[in-house]
């Protein structure tokens, strides 16, 4: 059945669509290319497919719309100008949705795409946008001026350059954009601090080297993935053959960390999954159109060839983090060890407008390959670890998934554990995760009998 999605009759809406399933990230874009084929699609939802009322607008609203659109034309105390008014309004369409449906002017859209790639001019930081126009810091991206200058994960930003947000602005983060080498001020808000404070951060070309690898001691391999971007899944195969060389041709076993990173492009979380399993499903979308319900499975061929997996994480571990730990453990290829992590488990699509502005809009949620949804919820570790008692504000963080105003709800409401997780920085983090992954393995054989 050919569908025609309410939003738009465009011809390339279609492809818009399949395009959007490539993002699941909390803040990065979807790579202009096509995502790898899923292993099954579902079949067509028989229901409201044809439902032509769902793609009207009820008279009676439209003639509410123009009423007030004419009375602030007229009566507002100064003039408004028409394409701001509308701009306002589109805007206010998406922002009661949820926290991650946004309208994205042509600027803020292709910035939205540099991230994809791997390269722009700003500080390097994750932002959630706040109902009052002030930003949540989701995490600082490792090596980046914003990461050098101290900024962290749960900061609010409440003004740049001294200028406070304003509720109805759209994407305030564009001003931490600019010319390599100039300098933006940030006003921040810090759990643990009694007042705000200043930070000067050296605007740079944000060259983001998403994956890091070192070995812990021979034979143990460690890999760290800062986001999910296009050239990501690429770079861990890159990486996991060098540490390979290094440890004489086999791995004993791999740390990969995701502490802290927020997410980005769902295929390449697929495509790392892959890498590690021979066999299983991986990840799967469902939405309210038959085509955002797709299911990713994996191929033959480990490239570690078993070596067992210990995947450490935190709070700021959201969207596609999420999807990979969760594949890696519910085909019990990995343990995971760290915090509960973001929550976040929903996909976005990016619709591009004939204007060259783009809608990125919340299309469906993911679940792992035991059907669950981690939407407003985490994954809980296996094994829980906890911040160094020096901590900022001991590792707390009031943010998460469940805490954003307008978020989606989980399949389980007010299920326990929807508090949000801690934040794990440092090294020691690591090196639990190594003594974990030293440990034998348990498997229970056909019997229930526990073997080691």
């Amino acid at each position: 059945m050919r569908l025609r999605h309410p939003l738009s009759s465009r011809p390339g809406l279609t492809r818009a669509l399949l395009l959007g399933l490539a993002l699941a990230g909390a803040a990065l874009p979807v790579a202009a290319q096509e995502p790898p084929a899923p292993a099954e699609a579902k079949p067509a939802k028989a229901e409201a497919k044809d439902d032509k009322s769902e793609s009207k607008v009820p008279l009676d609203e439209i003639r509410r719309y123009v009423a007030v659109y004419n009375a602030v034309k007229q009566a507002y105390v100064e003039p408004v100008d028409d394409r701001k008014l509308m701009h306002s309004a589109i805007r206010g369409l998406l922002f009661d949705l949820d926290p991650h449906s946004v309208y994205l002017d042509k600027v803020a859209a292709d910035d939205f795409d540099e991230q994809a790639r791997g390269a722009y001019d700003g500080i390097g930081v994750e932002l959630q946008r706040q109902p009052d126009g002030t930003l949540r810091v989701i995490s600082p991206i490792d090596d980046t001026p914003a990461a050098r200058a101290g900024i962290k994960a749960g900061d609010l930003i409440i003004a740049i350059d001294g200028k406070p947000f304003k509720a109805d602005e759209g994407d305030s983060s564009g001003p931490l954009r600019g010319a390599p080498g100039s300098k933006v001020v940030l006003s921040i808000v810090r759990a643990g601090r009694d007042k705000p404070f200043d930070v000067t951060v050296a605007r740079e070309t944000i060259r983001v080297a998403s994956v890091r690898s070192r070995m812990l001691e021979p034979g143990y391999g460690y890999a760290r993935i800062s986001a999910f971007q296009a050239d990501t899944a690429a770079d861990f195969e890159t990486q996991i053959e060098k540490l390979k060389t290094q440890a004489g041709g086999k791995l004993s076993g791999l740390v990969i960390d995701l502490r802290s990173n927020p997410g980005g492009l769902l295929t390449s979380a697929v495509q790392i999954a892959d890498d590690l399993l021979e066999k299983g499903k991986i990840v799967s979308t469902r939405g309210r159109i038959a085509i955002s319900d797709a299911e990713f499975g994996a191929t033959p061929g480990d490239r570690i060839d078993g070596a067992p997996v210990v995947v450490l994480v935190d709070a700021g571990s959201a969207s596609a983090s999420e999807v990979l730990a969760g594949a890696l453990r519910d085909n019990g290829r990995a343990r995971v060890v760290g915090s509960r992590t973001f929550g976040k488990g929903s996909v976005q699509t990016v619709l591009p407008l004939d204007n060259g502005d783009s809608v990125k809009l919340t299309t469906a949620r993911y679940y792992t390959p035991s059907g669950k949804s981690i939407q407003a919820l985490g994954i809980v570790p296996d094994v829980a670890l906890h911040p160094a008692k020096e901590a900022a504000n001991g590792g707390r963080t009031s943010y998460s998934e469940a805490s954003l105003p307008g978020h989606l709800r989980g399949d389980v409401d007010d299920a326990p554990g929807t508090n949000a997780g801690e934040v794990l920085e440092g090294d020691a983090p690591i090196a639990a995760a190594l003594a974990e992954l030293k440990k034998p393995v348990v498997a229970k054989a056909d019997d229930g009998a526990t073997k080691r």
